[in-house]
């Protein structure tokens, strides 16, 4: 470990177009009169590869030589957006890049909307993903992040008469300056076939599995820049293709089609981000996915650690795992199956090392949620993996919940790995927490909820492996790349070491009721806010006024985020100013961005419903512009980068005891905006950072909802009780919003009554409309407003994810910080 941090080569911007010019020229095969922007944006990205790569080869040779103790992260999900000006920030070069294009003629920002999203995830799980290698190379932490490298990312989507399509996402099909093939680390994958047992040269029995099919993973590396560059970390992410792609004799014979199916079978495990699986070959290509990336990961955290190691004694010394949800648990038999196959460890001594390599990072509550593969399907696809799968759990119950519950068979029932029942399931959750050392989850009171309401038999066995780690984001791309003015502002006001350390803006705060500081605070944020005025009138042709209250919801469709709670309030301020023009409200608009599941009909109804209701209420002049309604399509990480520093409002409202974390909460109050939410996942802890003041909570908390659903909640009782909730609610059966066509938006009305509220929208409506009558009141008096925005934005240092790193280290991971020599 190196005592003292060195500092980066100052490169000035004359260096620095001197090396855009040079790759302009030597790299893509043209000059400054001729290329298009494209050519300048790959150009720019060769000029500052040329400090990353370097730096990433101290990084891997300082590790090699320490052989250091890492972490290798696998997630099925790398939402990691563009990387242009977060690398050129992390490399503290972008103001030199920005002059060396301004020098050239070029406008850095319009060089860098060139680069497609790296939309590798679907939300807040693969944004943390992002988060997290980020802050690993910041913090000098040996670690390597492993995925799939996905031909196509999380679909585009299209607004087409108000409903969502899909379209593919081709993020590298003009290729990706940022990736690195390494032909030199393949890994072939066994699939399919049968298990043979056999007698080994030693006299034991051993099991062969012969594979009915191979597939090759192909690792592709994107550099992961910390910030100021000292250390540079490894993304890896694996592209699938056949062992022999192409049948000569079969093309010879005229059959050209038929030459490549054994390619496009292959190429499709890395074709697409969560296929469908509503089918059974949807099912069976997700597992596949599972098995292929984790299978390629455990081979290649094994070659680098065979370089310095004859056996398997200090494996979990120098390799911890970690499983980003249970998406690669298949891992946990899969390095079982190695050790006992293939290096000959007899079953004891394989659990051992394995048991103390794996962590399990759970990320929801959701039963949906926590994977349940068929058994028949194991066995067809994995066929060794289930008979290893079955052992682990003989052993579990027999060894372990046996001697604790002594005779008690519903006991070994209810905690078993293999779900008994008309099709028997594998519990890859129950799987996850047998076979790691650690469980965490990712905020204080979803931690706490794991160990009661989701594991509370395993936190009975085991106390000890369940500890909390809260989330966060990093503050260089979700600040400091996104907000350059409060970034420059903060600057002046606190230093600039608070990228490295969140928690110095604290001393913003004492500039709270500071008039001028409010005044230069609400400035920028009224700038943001023109900017994205512009955009939403750019994409989707309405008009909105930046004065106007910005009351943003923006995360993935689902029932749970209550984005047709929000939708009902709308409603309800509609009818209200339709009966009373002068209605006492401040303008307001509402601005959603989501993407639904392409199988889920009732969020893809809700996003029309949106969209429907949007069209009427924006085109309505008896309304006088007081409330507008947008529905931005395609949102992703470089949308994001324009709301959440131009929210006022951050709706964070899902019913309490749902949402583990969040982490878009976070990026709103830390960008300056108010948080209306209800106590649930991180909301409990942003609350108590900024203080009960500054934050807008409603809605029944975690322990009423628990009693509610147990006395046996009735939506109706809120719809009879409610006249304006029954009132907007029956609008929805009318053909007012859809013209023509009435009941197109009821699948929304039944599913909160006839579908029984599942989420409890209808119980939480009253108060969530009550306080937002609060939070109207509070905007229209900007000093307050700028006061309280001050203070959320100085007051979540907490939230970063280098704080999240930390305790990983300390909790879970026992890293080392490791600084390449410079």
């Amino acid at each position: 470990m190196a005592a003292k941090k060195s500092k980066a080569k100052a490169v000035t911007s004359a260096q620095f177009q001197e090396l855009i010019v040079k790759h302009l020229r030597s790299t893509y095969g043209t000059d400054e009169k001729k290329a298009n922007d494209q050519a300048w944006w790959k150009a720019t990205c060769s000029a500052v590869n040329e400090m990353i790569f370097e730096r990433l080869t101290e990084t891997q040779k300082s590790n090699a030589v320490n052989d250091s103790r890492a972490v290798h992260y696998l997630s099925l999900e790398f939402l990691m957006g563009r990387l242009t000006i977060n690398n050129l920030h992390n490399v503290k070069v972008f103001d030199q890049a920005r002059e060396a294009l301004k020098a050239l003629g070029k406008d850095i920002n319009e060089i860098c909307d060139e680069e497609p999203d790296m939309a590798l995830g679907n939300g807040g799980l693969g944004r943390l993903a992002a988060c997290f290698i980020d802050s690993l190379a910041t913090l000098n932490y040996p670690a390597v992040g492993y995925g799939i490298h996905y031909e196509h990312g999380l679909f585009r989507q299209d607004i087409q008469g108000g409903r969502q399509i899909e379209r593919p996402d081709s993020w590298r099909e003009y290729g990706n300056p940022w990736e690195i093939c390494r032909p030199e680390s393949v890994q072939e994958i066994p699939l399919y076939g049968y298990v043979e047992t056999v007698f080994g040269e030693d006299g034991q029995l051993r099991k062969v599995w012969h594979a009915g099919r191979k597939i090759k993973g192909v690792p592709w590396d994107i550099p992961v820049v910390g910030y100021e560059a000292q250390t540079v970390n490894v993304l890896r992410l694996w592209e699938s293709k056949a062992a022999d792609f192409f049948d000569w004799d079969v093309f010879n014979a005229g059959g050209y089609i038929d030459s490549q199916a054994e390619k496009s079978q292959a190429e499709a495990v890395s074709k697409v981000l969560y296929p469908n699986d509503e089918t059974e070959a949807g099912k069976e290509l997700r597992l596949i996915q599972q098995y292929f990336f984790c299978a390629c990961s455990l081979k290649d955290i094994i070659r680098r650690y065979k370089r310095n190691h004859s056996d398997f004694s200090n494996f979990s010394k120098q390799a911890v795992i970690q499983l980003n949800d249970t998406h690669p648990t298949v891992a946990i038999p899969e390095l079982m199956r190695i050790l006992v196959d293939e290096e000959g460890l007899n079953w004891d001594d394989a659990w051992k090392v394995c048991n103390e390599s794996f962590a399990y990072t759970n990320h929801t509550l959701l039963p949906e949620a926590l994977e349940k593969w068929g058994v028949h399907l194991f066995e067809k696809v994995l066929p060794r993996h289930i008979e290893v799968i079955y052992e682990i759990n003989r052993r579990f119950l027999e060894d372990v919940v046996e001697k604790k519950w002594p005779g008690n068979d519903e006991m070994k029932r209810r905690l078993s790995i293999i779900e008994e029942g008309e099709s028997r399931m594998v519990r890859m959750a129950y799987l996850a927490v047998v076979g790691s050392f650690k469980t965490n989850g990712v905020a204080a009171m979803h931690s706490e909820l794991v160990k009661e309401d989701l594991f509370p038999e395993f936190y009975e066995l085991w106390p000890e492996r369940f500890v909390n780690v809260t989330n966060g984001v990093t503050p260089r791309r979700w600040l400091l790349a996104c907000n350059e003015q409060l970034a420059k502002m903060y600057d002046k006001t606190v230093g600039t070491d608070w990228p490295l350390h969140l928690d110095q803006l604290k001393g913003a705060a004492k500039l709270a009721d500071n008039t001028k500081f409010q005044k230069e605070f609400m400035a920028i944020k009224r700038e943001k806010k023109v900017e994205l005025a512009d955009e939403i009138e750019k994409l989707c042709g309405i008009k909105v006024s930046p004065d106007a209250m910005f009351n943003i919801l923006i995360k993935r469709l689902h029932e749970y985020k209550r984005q047709h709670l929000a939708l009902l309030h709308i409603l309800a301020l509609y009818r209200r100013l339709l009966e009373n023009p002068d209605y006492d409200m401040g303008p307001q608009v509402f601005i959603f961005g989501s993407k639904a599941a392409p199988g889920y009909k009732l969020a893809k109804d809700i996003i029309y419903a949106i969209n429907k209701v949007a069209d009427k209420v924006n085109n309505d002049e008896r309304i006088k512009g007081k409330l507008k309604v947008v529905f931005m399509p395609n949102y992703r990480v470089t949308l994001a980068e324009k709301l959440f520093p131009a929210g006022d409002v951050s709706l964070q409202i899902s019913t309490a005891g749902f949402e583990a974390s969040g982490t878009g909460n976070m990026k709103f109050a830390l960008n300056g905006a108010l948080t209306i939410g209800t106590m649930d996942g991180a909301n409990v802890e942003i609350r108590e950072e900024v203080g009960d003041e500054n934050i807008f909570i409603f809605g029944k908390n975690c322990d009423e909802v628990k009693a509610l659903k147990a006395e046996g909640y009735n939506p109706w009782d809120y719809y009879y009780a409610n006249p304006e909730l029954k009132a907007v609610l029956d609008w929805l059966d009318t053909d007012f919003f859809t013209p023509g066509k009435p009941g197109e938006l009821s699948s929304i009305k039944n599913s909160m009554l006839d579908g029984g509220d599942p989420y409890l929208c209808l119980a939480d409506y009253e108060s969530f409309t009550n306080q937002y009558v609060n939070v109207d009141a509070a905007y229209r008096d900007q000093a307050k407003w700028a006061k309280m925005a001050i203070i959320n934005s100085a007051s979540v240092g907490k939230f970063n994810s280098d704080r999240s790193i930390e305790d990983y280290v300390e909790r879970i991971w026992k890293l080392e910080k490791v600084l390449p020599k410079q």
